[in-house]
């Protein structure tokens, strides 16, 4: 690496100037990507030491292919991750004057985003890790019914305070949730249940020490020894009470976050009300977390067929005044049966199939309806 020392102090000045606008997490993904893009350098091509030196080929597609060869492989998501960092690094570099050659890397380069089906718990998993959960009742398993009920990101669960509960009058109450993954803060409206998950879990926490560890007094999940629940803690917790409970698979953190979408989406909330609950800045992001699985497609199919055969049932005919329209000569009943006829030839002529047939029903309906305006006239003459 100590050929490589020019190249990589320009990159760590890079860096360091990105470090003033991003978030320190991100900074680490970035200067994780550029290690391992100066680790290939150094290993292949140890005699490049400055990015004027940097060609498409060998290097930047030389690079490509061991991203490609690595083992364990890394995922699409994961290789388009880390030449979305070095993009972004060389596009910022060359802005700043350095001489780069254009074209290192070109969109083609991107592999194909892969799409995951949604994972929400099924109904059953749900309810066994739920119960599992409340007879735990310790600081954990009460931050992951805290997760299942309001839909957040674990990270935002870690950095809620202890004031995170907010009255907004009336009876409306919301968790205040902080800037995080998307630079936004948003309020995700509440029930008495969790207002009770959030009193259970402020016992639970303890007292913080003085001293050196006062600062992260006001932060919600921490030890009763002033250390702040990770999200190791949370992920550990979870698969055991979920082996505790006997579910069927591995559950995973952010299946709860999944379960939270499908379960708003099935009980009627609009996608863009489930949009402002998860925090997504683009209803597409949204998209991902809602599962529609073939029995909700059943249902509702069947829901439309009833709605649909509804519209077109017939009227009855067979009630006492109908029956006596049917044999009484006057004007008003006489324009009772012209309108059931219409009805009747207008529910026959869209059965046929015929589009010739279908023309000349409609004409005689057409007919029918102002034989019976005209009588209905005559009998307002009448009166």
């Amino acid at each position: 690496m100590s050929q490589l020392s020019s190249l990589a102090q320009v990159f760590e000045a890079q860096l360091e100037t990105l470090a003033t606008v991003l978030l320190p997490s991100t900074i680490r993904y970035y200067r994780s990507a550029v290690n391992r893009f100066l680790r290939f350098l150094g290993a292949v091509y140890p005699d490049v030491r400055t990015v004027a030196e940097l060609r498409r080929e060998p290097h930047i597609l030389g690079w490509l292919r061991s991203l490609g060869e690595e083992i364990p492989p890394l995922s699409n998501r994961s290789r388009a991750a880390c030449l979305m960092c070095l993009r972004r690094l060389l596009e910022d570099l060359a802005a700043n004057g350095h001489p780069l050659p254009d074209g290192l890397l070109l969109r083609q380069d991107f592999p194909p985003r892969d799409l995951y089906l949604p994972q929400p718990l099924s109904p059953e998993t749900d309810r066994r890790l739920d119960e599992q959960l409340r007879q735990a009742d310790d600081l954990c398993s009460n931050a992951l019914r805290l997760l299942r009920a309001t839909g957040l990101r674990i990270g935002e669960c870690l950095r809620l305070r202890t004031d995170c509960l907010r009255h907004l009058g009336s009876e409306d109450w919301a968790i205040h949730v902080p800037l995080g993954k998307l630079h936004t803060e948003r309020w995700v409206p509440v029930d008495d249940e969790i207002r009770h998950i959030v009193a259970r879990i402020l016992p639970l926490r303890g007292t913080t020490q003085t001293g050196e560890r006062e600062h992260r007094a006001d932060w919600l999940l921490v030890w009763p020894d002033g250390r702040r629940v990770s999200y190791l803690h949370l992920r550990k917790a979870l698969a055991e009470a979920a082996h505790r409970a006997g579910c069927p698979v591995s559950v995973r953190p952010h299946q709860l976050r999944h379960t939270y979408a499908t379960e708003m989406l099935r009980a009627g909330v609009s996608l863009p009300a489930v949009q402002e609950l998860l925090g997504h800045r683009d209803i597409r992001m949204t998209m991902v977390y809602i599962q529609v699985t073939q029995s909700d497609l059943q249902r509702q199919y069947h829901q439309a067929i009833e709605h649909i055969a509804r519209r077109h049932t017939l009227l009855p005919l067979s009630t006492p005044a109908a029956a006596a329209a049917l044999t009484t000569a006057t004007l008003p009943a006489i324009c009772q049966s012209l309108a059931a006829t219409c009805h009747l030839l207008e529910m026959y002529r869209r059965q046929l199939g015929d589009d010739h047939t279908r023309r000349k029903v409609h004409q005689l309906v057409r007919r029918v309806t102002k034989i019976a305006a005209q009588l209905q006239q005559l009998a307002s003459t009448a009166k």
